[in-house]
């Protein structure tokens, strides 16, 4: 798969795409990450990319001309727009997005970017949150991690991303390892039992509580045997 960032700031995901999931998706060939640097699309000798907002108001705005030159060529790829008021990016956004075989990520700056922009060279506006950062980067670096590790052949146990948080619209319940004891601090008798029906049936119970404490939003729309 691949994937381009548009960014005024391409050095952001020097540390990103060189550790853990991702620099081992780059590395064995599976996934490919191009930077573009905006910022040499800019206009005139200062290369610039933003302007103040017609009508008033605080803050820049990012000009058409240099997102239009990067974007405009890419249109048979999906061009995303990081920005706050776009659609929350959920796992099925993530799920959705790693079946494509290319995808464009643009970082928006500033007090966000010009709408003709977004009328004529984007495909989708994704949100990060409901809070404002300064730029879509740590969005995009974030999308890109969930991407990678849905691709085949990334994560060693693809099971890993089948059983978690989210995929049966419910959060994950907790999870033990080695030792079984500690410090007086025991695991759940249940798991070290064997019986897996049990267990199943305690983690779907754990699963529940935790949503209906954590994210009782989750639970709208769901079944209601769940």
């Amino acid at each position: 798969m691949k994937i381009r960032v548009v960014t005024m700031f391409p050095e952001y995901f020097e540390g990103p795409l060189d550790v853990s999931i991702v620099g081992r998706a780059i590395e064995d060939g599976i996934l490919e990450v191009e930077l573009i640097d905006l910022r040499e699309h800019g206009l005139g000798k200062h290369k610039q990319l933003d302007d103040t907002p017609f009508g008033g108001g605080p803050g820049m705005v990012m000009r058409i001309e240099p997102l239009a030159g990067v974007l405009e060529p890419l249109e048979n790829t999906h061009r995303v727009l990081f920005t706050p008021s776009g659609h929350p990016m959920k796992q099925e956004t993530l799920d959705r997005w790693a079946a494509l075989e290319e995808i464009t990520f643009v970082c928006g700056r500033y007090e966000g970017v010009d709408q003709r922009v977004i009328d004529h060279f984007i495909d989708e506006e994704t949100s990060l949150g409901d809070y404002v950062l300064a730029g879509g980067e740590v969005a995009a670096a974030a999308a890109i991690e969930g991407i990678a590790r849905l691709l085949p052949g990334v994560v060693g146990n693809p099971d890993s991303t089948v059983f978690e948080s989210f995929r049966d619209g419910l959060l994950e319940e907790p999870v033990y390892t080695r030792p079984a004891e500690f410090r007086g601090w025991k695991v759940p008798e249940i798991l070290l039992s064997g019986d897996h029906a049990r267990i199943e049936a305690w983690r779907k119970e754990q699963r529940l509580q935790r949503t209906r404490e954590r994210r009782p939003d989750l639970l709208d729309g769901l079944p209601s045997d769940n």
